[in-house]
């Protein structure tokens, strides 16, 4: 074989090699996209409970001591 087409070879193997990663890369950014929207789903909720909780707390009666006291 010749210098050029080792060459070429060698290159085409880099392509293939490189176009995998980004492949796989890519199925990691799919995965862990949807993670953050699940996570970002469940932190919206659980601000809106506690938003709630915080609300009816104020509106609780203050405590007072029992009356036997």
């Amino acid at each position: 074989m010749s210098n050029d087409s080792e060459r070429i070879i060698r290159l085409e193997e880099t392509i293939a090699h490189q176009a995998k990663t980004i492949e796989e890369l890519s199925d990691q950014l799919t995965q862990q996209w949807t993670v953050v929207e699940q996570v970002r789903t469940k932190l919206d909720r659980l601000t809106e409970r506690f938003l709630s909780l915080e609300e009816q707390s104020l509106e609780a009666p203050a405590n007072s001591p029992p009356p036997h006291y």
